[in-house]
């Protein structure tokens, strides 16, 4: 036997298994799309089991095109990987730029800071939603209680208490609202994520080039433009992967809009799957390849984006 064969032979029981595990549940997705499948229907029993018998053809596709919420959950899942991944970089690039250097509690304060990527996300959306972000029990609501007192007592300050006594009351921002949901969905998983982006980064400026930032302080360069010049292309690479490996999982979020409005107004494409699954098997599967088709087009629009900039 060949030196060549040999590892290939090797490989193919994992890459068999591989192909199974991946394959067996697209298949039956796609089946599932392809059918009427019902879980709870007393005037069509029949439609109550995955048979080929129920074929419908294009029809749970249509349906879910049709869906009132379909459009708003693309969009809802955009806004929100976007908006995190956004964050997410810019967070962890000035965070890990700052604490690039020696100082006293060095460790402590790092270990701190990469913390927060291991709570559970459901965990992280509970304490968010009724801790940090509650109106009235929550330290939002104790802030804005504590600015609306101390507007109130300069308000009779000698001087001044006619500047204060044009201030309205400040009201606090229900983050359960309709309008408001998606943003403490961002928030959360962002405070999440960001520890993430900072051990990265972190991790790669520790192999900046010293020599070059040597030359550049004697060529009279600032620290701005040092950042900007030699700092940001060098983390041009893990910032491409942070992006990569976050929009993958960002794109899959369900617990934390599940726990903050239970969908009211806030729905991704995994939760709407997750409400036709409840009894609609078939919109269900249809959705689920939508999802899989806005995934590899954002994976293809990354890939290209961070191919160009390994490229460079």
């Amino acid at each position: 036997m060949s030196d060549r064969k040999l590892p290939r032979l090797l490989q193919t029981p994992a890459v068999v298994l591989l192909l199974i595990w991946m394959l067996v549940p697209l298949s039956l997705t796609l089946y599932f799309s392809f059918i009427r499948y019902v879980l709870n229907n007393l005037r069509r029993p029949e439609w109550t089991t995955p048979s080929f018998s129920n074929w419908r053809g294009f029809g749970n596709y249509e349906f879910v095109l049709n869906s009132k919420d379909f459009l708003f959950a693309i969009q809802n899942s955009l806004l929100i990987v976007g908006s995190i991944l956004f964050l997410t970089v810019i967070l962890g690039v000035l965070i890990a730029v700052m604490i690039n250097r020696a100082f006293p509690g060095q460790g402590i304060v790092r270990v701190l800071l990469i913390s927060p990527f291991f709570v559970m996300p459901a965990v992280n959306a509970v304490l968010w939603i009724n801790m940090i972000l509650d109106p009235v029990l929550g330290l939002q609501g104790l802030a804005v209680n504590g600015i609306n007192d101390l507007i109130a007592s300069l308000q009779g300050a000698p001087g001044i208490g006619w500047f204060f006594s044009l201030w309205p009351d400040v009201a606090p921002i229900s983050f359960r609202a309709t309008q408001t949901s998606a943003y403490a969905v961002i928030i959360m998983v962002t405070w999440q994520w960001t520890p993430f982006a900072v051990l990265i980064f972190m991790t790669s400026l520790q192999s900046e080039d010293q020599q070059q930032k040597e030359a550049a302080v004697l060529d009279g360069a600032g620290a701005l433009s040092q950042f900007r010049f030699l700092t940001l292309p060098h983390l041009a690479r893990p910032i491409a992967i942070v992006v990569m490996i976050q929009a993958i999982f960002h794109l899959s979020l369900y617990a934390e809009i599940e726990i903050v409005s239970r969908g009211n107004g806030n729905k991704n494409l995994p939760y709407l799957i997750g409400e036709f699954a409840n009894n609609n098997i078939g919109a269900a599967s249809a959705t689920g390849i939508f999802a899989v088709i806005l995934a590899n087009i954002v994976a293809i629009f990354l890939l290209r984006m961070i191919g160009k900039t390994l490229m460079e």
